[in-house]
Parts: C-alpha cells; sequence; structure tokens
C-alpha cells in the first residue's frame, strides 16, 4: 500500500510546486509543418533499425495541432506548472541565423494558453533535438554548437521573457553523451566510447552561455539546469565492485554536476585531461558554473554496478526495452557494467523500482554540494503496460495503473521525507516535483512502447484517456489545495488586525439567503 492522497499532502510545504512535464520532439509531431527546419533526430529515426519497430516521430501525440486540449486536460488535472521544450529548429531552422515567426508564434500561443488557464510555465531550451546543420557540423563535439545554444536563450529570452516564470537551460547532457555519443543509441548515433568527453563540456558551456544570454536580457523568470541523478551502488563488498561504483557515480553523475556547482571538474576527470588532446579555455568554468536560482534534479533509479565487462554496456531487459544489442558494446568495451536488482519491480524500461533511493540520491547531493541552490524535481516516472478497461454500458475506457500511481506516491513522499524536518538531506530547499509524463509520447529509441503518461494516447486515433495515476495526482492536489486554504484561514485569523470591528459586521438583512450559499462549498472528487 502507497500512503493515502490525504497524508501526502500534509507533507507538501507551502509554495511547492506540483507540475507536469514533456518534451518537443516527442510530442508535437508536425515535423515538416509551417517551416520547422530538420533536427538530427528526424534523421536518426528514419533509419531503419534505429527505432523499436522503425516507428515514426512524424505525428507523435500530434501535440503541435491539439495544443488547446492538452492545455485543458492540464487545468482538468490541476497542476500548479507545465514543463515543455522548445523545439529548436521550429523556431531557428538551421541552428543559426533568422527565426522562424510561425516556430515562434505557436510557442506565443501555449504560452498564452498555459496563463490563461492558470499554469506557470516551466521553459527549456534544448532538450536533445538538435538542428540539423549543427549536427552535420559536429553536433556537440563542436564547441560552437555551444554558442549557437546561446544565441537560441537570447531569441528565447526577446520573445517570451515576459511569461516564463522557470526557464532550464539544458535538459540531461549526460544522457545526450552517453546515449547519443558514446554508445550511439540516440541521434546523432555515434559509438565513440571514452573519445566522447569533449560532447560533456561543449553541452555545459552551452548551459552557462545560454544562462549568461537570459540574464542579459532581464528575464524576470528564475534560471536553472537540469542533470539527471543516479545513486551508484556496488553489487557486493568487493573493493573492485566498490571503485567500479565511483567509478560510474564519476561518467555519470559528477562530471556534469561538479562544474556546474563547484566550478571544476572532479579531480579523477581533469587528471585524465593529461592523457587526452581536448583542451579548453580555463575562463569557460566561470562561465559553466554561474550561480543558479535553481537547480533541477531528473530522478528515476539508482544503478547496481560490478567490475568487469559482463555481457553488456546495460542488462538485457534495458536493452531490449530500447531495441538495442548492447552485448558488443559492453565486452570489452568499459572495465565495469550495470547489474540488475533481482528483489526490485521492474518497469517496462527494465528500471529497478527503489524509491528509498530518492533518498540516497538527494543525501549524495546534499554532501556534495553544501552550497546547492533549491533543487526541484524536473522529472520522475515510470513506464508500465497499460491495460484498458471499457464498461460496455456506458462505452468509456478506464486504465488502472496502480503500479505508476504507487512509483509516483512512493517517490514523491520520499523526496518529501527527505528534504522535511529531520530528513536525510533536510539542508536542502525543494521546491516541486514535475512527473514525466504528461503524455504517453515518443520515447526516443524506444518508440511508442514505453508509456510514462498520465494521459494514455491512442496513436492511431490520437485520443486521450486519463488513467488512474492521473485522478490520483489530481486528488493529491485537491488536498493539497484543502491544506493550504485551511493554513491561510488560520493564520489570517490569529493576525489581530484582520479581525473585524464590531461597527463593520454585517447587518442581519445583508446576510446571504440560505439558496444563495449552494454551490459554495469546496467540491472534491476523489481519485483512485
Amino acid at each position: 500500500m502507497h500512503i493515502s492522497a490525504k497524508d501526502l499532502a500534509a507533507l507538501i510545504p507551502a509554495d511547492f510546486t506540483l507540475g507536469v512535464a514533456t518534451a518537443a520532439f516527442q510530442i508535437e509531431g508536425a515535423l515538416t509543418e509551417d517551416g520547422r527546419g530538420p533536427a538530427g533526430w528526424d534523421v536518426f529515426a528514419a533509419k531503419p533499425g534505429s527505432i523499436v519497430e522503425d516507428q515514426s516521430p512524424a505525428v507523435a501525440c500530434d501535440h503541435y495541432h491539439r495544443m488547446p486540449q492538452d492545455v485543458a486536460l492540464m487545468k482538468q488535472l490541476g497542476v500548479d506548472s507545465y514543463r515543455f521544450s522548445l523545439s529548436w529548429s521550429r523556431i531557428q531552422p538551421t541552428g543559426s541565423g533568422p527565426v522562424n515567426p510561425a516556430g515562434l508564434a505557436f510557442y506565443d500561443r501555449l504560452l498564452d494558453e498555459l496563463l490563461a488557464n492558470g499554469i506557470s510555465p516551466m521553459l527549456t531550451l534544448y532538450h536533445w533535438d538538435t538542428p540539423l546543420a549543427l549536427d552535420d557540423a559536429g553536433g556537440w563535439m563542436n564547441r560552437d554548437t555551444a554558442y549557437r545554444l546561446g544565441e537560441f536563450a537570447a531569441i528565447a529570452a526577446e520573445a517570451y521573457g515576459d511569461r516564463v516564470a522557470r526557464w532550464c537551460t539544458i535538459n540531461e547532457p549526460a544522457t545526450v553523451t552517453t546515449n547519443g555519443y558514446t554508445l550511439g543509441l540516440h541521434s546523432p548515433g555515434e559509438a565513440l566510447m571514452l573519445n566522447a568527453f569533449p560532447t560533456v563540456h561543449h553541452q555545459l558551456l552551452g548551459h552557462g552561455l545560454a544562462l549568461q544570454a537570459l540574464r542579459a536580457a532581464g528575464v524576470p523568470g528564475e534560471i536553472g539546469m537540469t542533470n539527471v541523478y543516479s545513486p551508484m551502488v556496488p553489487k557486493t563488498i568487493n573493493p573492485l565492485d566498490k571503485i567500479s561504483a565511483s567509478l560510474m557515480d564519476l561518467a555519470q553523475n559528477r562530471v556534469y554536476a561538479d562544474p556546474v556547482l563547484t566550478g571544476k571538474y572532479p579531480d579523477l576527470v581533469r587528471a585524465a585531461k593529461f592523457f587526452s588532446s581536448f583542451e579548453h579555455p580555463d575562463e569557460d568554468m566561470a562561465i559553466i558554473s554561474q550561480p543558479l536560482d535553481f537547480y533541477g534534479l531528473n530522478y528515476y533509479m539508482p544503478t547496481k554496478v560490478a567490475v568487469g565487462p559482463g555481457e553488456g554496456a546495460v542488462p538485457a531487459s534495458m536493452a531490449e526495452a530500447m531495441g538495442s544489442d548492447l552485448s558488443a558494446a559492453g565486452s570489452g568495451g568499459t572495465p565495469f557494467h550495470v547489474e540488475t536488482w533481482p528483489e526490485a519491480d521492474i518497469t517496462s524500461y527494465g528500471w529497478p523500482v527503489k524509491p528509498e533511493y530518492m533518498k540516497v540520491a538527494l543525501k549524495e547531493m546534499s554532501e556534495r554540494y553544501p552550497n546547492l541552490p533549491p533543487v526541484i524535481i524536473t522529472e520522475g516516472g515510470a513506464s508500465f503496460e497499460d491495460i484498458i478497461v471499457r464498461d460496455k454500458s456506458t462505452n468509456t475506457a478506464f486504465i488502472p495503473d496502480e503500479r505508476r500511481l504507487k512509483y509516483l506516491s512512493d517517490h514523491i513522499q520520499a523526496a518529501l521525507e527527505a528534504t522535511g524536518p529531520g530528513g536525510e538531506a533536510e539542508s536542502i530547499d525543494l521546491r516541486g516535483y514535475y512527473v514525466w509524463s504528461l503524455l504517453d509520447n515518443f520515447e526516443w529509441s524506444a518508440g511508442y512502447k514505453q508509456p510514462f503518461g498520465l494521459l494514455h494516447v491512442n496513436f492511431e486515433t490520437l485520443e486521450r484517456t486519463p488513467k488512474a495515476s492521473y485522478f490520483w495526482f489530481q486528488e493529491l492536489i485537491e488536498e493539497r489545495n484543502l491544506v493550504t486554504v485551511a493554513e491561510t484561514a488560520v493564520a489570517q485569523a490569529m493576525e489581530p488586525d484582520t479581525l473585524a470591528e464590531p461597527d463593520t459586521l454585517a447587518e442581519p438583512d445583508t446576510l446571504a439567503e440560505p439558496d444563495a450559499l449552494e454551490g459554495s462549498g469546496v467540491e472534491h472528487e476523489a481519485g483512485v
């Protein structure tokens, strides 16, 4: 059993954001419409064998045409905020040079629609869809791409700066480097292994240059960036397993977080530069480590690590979910490998469900980075195969996704407990949790086989159907709102100057008639 929505709501601090997240390439479709330029992912996804069952992102969720409907579903859900990304090539078709007015206009409409419905926008500048022209010029192996992201940030600031509450410069550079340039699982499909390190630095530099551009434009919204974090757990007490876990931690967590939060790469990475031809100007680190208004943390799972190449770079279940055979990439390519968690529930992606490691992640962050800015969990969620139950009498569909609902409940609870009074990471100022994802979507190399959404999408009809997790999240938000209303009322009652003077009390004949009070109570629709 998981904690009730009411009890979980009682743990939520004031001003804590409950939101949902998506990414442009995964939901928009309309890849060739209204002047959008091609992205590297367009080309990568079109190559046979790159995507599970060769599924296409050409339509995806058709959010480009159904955006008002999707915002209405967010309004019905009751979320505080929506995290979305810009399609870089929709706005700037070649990644440099002139803008595309139709692309700018789409996000203008989205922002206005969100604000009209009381939903606060969190805008991600870069969520993996590099314009094809930049990929053809070397992508993130090319230092110039960082400067192009800075230029793109200036364009976005001018167009949307007055309406965006929070900005994420870049999303999960670790995934871009590992999947796109180290193993070749994502666009641009390069398998450079250790030679992919320049993509780490250039993405972090791009973050810093984008942050500079936003600050130079004077945008009033908060500015941060998002890194994924996975606690690395040695398989055994064997010292070699512990060393392997430390190396994996370095490669997947610290090499991306340390430069941003401390202004330098970890010692081992700096030592390794003596064996590499890659160089960067010293002044880059000052750009990369500029102060942030918040730090975005994506958390999904822990990672178990063991010494030796093993049978593959990742467990077979995970590789199969991505439609990839990684046995060749793992054997001999690395001195350590990722192990399975036999005792854990496993998502459809092959990821272990271990909510207790959310606390570990936050504790490690608090210990490593004493000056950590406020933290927002910018993504968290799980893919599970959904079963649609249809009521024949009413012809309505219901999706009882109890496992996803429990995943979200347990992880939000763990995050709140860890950062609450007496928690393992009490020093962290946790400001919010965004569910990945609002919609089932195009899950990169896994195509449409990994549904993360609170809303089920029928990819033939494009019909959206709320799942049980949607109604549960709706109930959590309603319960949180009731707590907030009650606390506000108590606080106001405690203020002496808010008490009405006797002569300002309403006369009896001005009191509302009984029938005028109908409907004034707070309606509460229970979730699942």
